[in-house]
């Protein structure tokens, strides 16, 4: 129900798939090898659009345990970076790219997968410690002042 609400509160800007829809939620591990999953999958049959994220450079582009790899280093992440990944893709894109957010840098691919219909598995890390990639789409409120009742005007 939270992840739900949490959803509902987040624009669509700076998600990798449209219409984004969560068939799996982040789970880290309790430790740095035990289980969980590392990310988040999004629904998103072979062929559909992959977006990036937000602005960076293309810092890999490849194959891991036989699916395609597309990892973005964001710059401005403090140290080290933050980088996105997305897999199973077909990339678009070369290593060395920069690329802005909301631009099309991949395709997903078919592969055996938990999700029936394909899935897209979207990760964020800094340096080896994976994070919950919806951290990316946190936006805060714009601040707004109100007025003030009481108070003297100044002369």
């Amino acid at each position: 129900m939270y992840l739900a609400l949490l959803l509902l509160a987040l624009t669509a800007a700076g998600w990798p798939v449209t219409p984004p829809t969560v068939v799996h939620p982040w789970a880290p591990p309790a430790t740095p090898y035990g289980p969980g999953h590392r990310g988040i999958d999004l629904a998103a049959p072979p062929g559909t659009p992959v977006r990036a994220a937000a602005t960076g450079r293309v810092t890999f582009v490849g194959t891991v345990a036989g699916q395609g790899v597309l990892t973005i280093t964001l710059p401005g992440t403090a140290a080290p970076p933050l980088r996105t990944t997305y897999e199973p893709v077909r990339a678009l894109v070369t290593e060395g790219a920069d690329v802005t957010a909301g631009q099309v840098v991949a395709t997903t691919t078919e592969s055996p997968s938990h999700c029936p219909s394909g899935c897209l598995h979207w990760g964020l890390l800094r340096g080896r410690t994976y994070l919950n990639p919806l951290l990316l789409l946190h936006r805060a409120a714009p601040s707004r002042l109100l007025p003030v009742a009481g108070v003297p005007e100044p002369e």
